[in-house]
């Protein structure tokens, strides 16, 4: 049967519901009502064949609750006069809501409405955008206004969500609505009290003013001659990116590799550190400004990726050197290839010819698909004989030979 069922007529004014379109008439004050529902009637030969049926079909539709019905009457030629429905309308916004039963829902949002109107009228906009994510907040609605309040009073206030002072607000209330109050502190918040290179939902508390947990750098000295901590040789050490920029260390080199058990078992060397590079990105490095002083060298793993890292740290640091990332340390290490789940293939500008090579190989699939070879893969030998290499024979012997301990300097 081709005619309109009740059920596909109710259905209509449901998709109006689930796209917003009858809560954002709230915000916006454009009406739909009436609205003339889409309706496909029985023809003059089914009239004749289905009468029965089309009986039934009108019985249907002359039963749905919060609906008018425009009808005009048919001479028909076997049948006689009869009346068939010519339109169905839903005169008002109230019948809709009633019909699909959504008149509780409607009633709420119209109360966040009638409160946001009241105070941030700019945030209306958002209600309009995001209907029914504003009806998931109802509950928490008020508090989430309180804190628009008190950003608006204290633009980029410069302390820890820790230390805003709201009556029934606390910090973890904050973390967890970043992403709202994200977007309703760009509606009400003057462009001075928004960082806008700072973007994304980890970055919140920068763009608006917040202190933020500090990066921190991870780090091991490798030359048992520079003591930091006394009785403790090459110690681990955790930095934030603000202390490790203002060091003014006895170094003449800086590793940096992507793995902890490589970074843990990293060999010894001459006026050197390794730093683990995870867990923060290289605009941390990039205030530590003496670091272009030391010869820095890179090890990641031999992927797309991990080229692509080097090519990101060289954009701060352009003389760093890659380590154990050629093509003749892949070949050799054969049986320990593996796979990349995601490579990427866009072009790496700052890598060196030779590293662009083997980057074009990978990524093209020259050598095997999705060609990988993870750095604690590599035979540790390998990894000494390279340390080796970029440490001088004096400095080798200075290593392991003296007796003096250099102070770390953090003028």
């Amino acid at each position: 049967m081709s005619w309109t069922t009740a059920r596909e007529l109710k259905q209509q004014v449901v998709r109006l519901w689930e796209r917003g379109d009858l809560l954002r008439s709230e915000i916006t004050g454009e009406s739909r009502f009436p609205l003339k529902l889409a309706l496909t009637i029985p023809t003059s030969a089914e009239l004749t064949e289905r009468f029965d049926a089309v009986r039934v079909w009108i019985a249907g539709l002359t039963a749905l609750p919060h609906t008018r019905i425009e009808w005009r009457e048919i001479n028909h030629r076997v049948q006689g006069t009869q009346r068939l429905p010519q339109s169905i309308w839903v005169d008002c916004l109230e019948d809709a809501l009633l019909w699909i039963g959504r008149r509780a829902e409607a009633a709420r949002f119209e109360e966040l409405a009638s409160l946001t109107r009241s105070t941030h009228a700019a945030l209306l906009a958002w209600l309009a955008k995001r209907p029914f994510q504003a009806l998931e907040l109802v509950e928490v609605w008020p508090q989430l206004l309180e804190v628009v309040i008190w950003m608006q009073q204290h633009p980029h206030p410069g302390i820890y969500l820790r230390q805003v002072n709201i009556t029934g607000v606390h910090s973890k209330f904050i973390e967890a609505h970043r992403s709202v109050l994200a977007e309703w502190f760009d509606l009400v918040l003057p462009a001075s009290a928004i960082a806008a290179e700072h973007t994304g939902i980890r970055q919140f508390a920068p763009r608006y003013g917040f202190l933020d947990k500090p990066t921190r750098i991870r780090l091991r000295v490798l030359d048992p001659q520079i003591r930091w901590i006394s009785g403790s040789p090459c110690p681990d050490i955790t930095l934030d990116a603000n202390s490790f920029a203002h060091l003014n260390p006895p170094l003449r080199r800086v590793f940096i590799t992507e793995n902890e058990t490589n970074f843990l078992a990293f060999p010894q060397a001459s006026e050197a550190i390794v730093i683990f590079g995870a867990g923060y990105g290289w605009e941390a490095l990039s205030r530590a400004t003496w670091l272009h002083r030391c010869d820095l060298s890179y090890w990641g793993d031999i992927d797309t990726h991990g080229f692509a890292i080097l090519d990101q740290l060289r954009r701060h640091f352009p003389h760093t050197k890659s380590l154990l990332m050629d093509r003749s340390t892949l070949m050799a290490h054969l049986t320990s290839w593996g796979s990349e789940p995601d490579p990427i293939t866009h072009d790496l500008p700052n890598l060196t010819k030779i590293e662009g090579a083997l980057y074009d190989e990978l990524r093209d699939n020259r050598i095997r698909t999705h060609l990988r070879l993870e750095q604690e893969m590599i035979n540790y030998s390998l990894v000494e004989a390279a340390i080796a290499d970029e440490t001088d024979p004096g400095s080798k012997k200075a290593m392991f030979g003296a007796s003096t301990s250099t102070p770390w300097n953090f003028g």
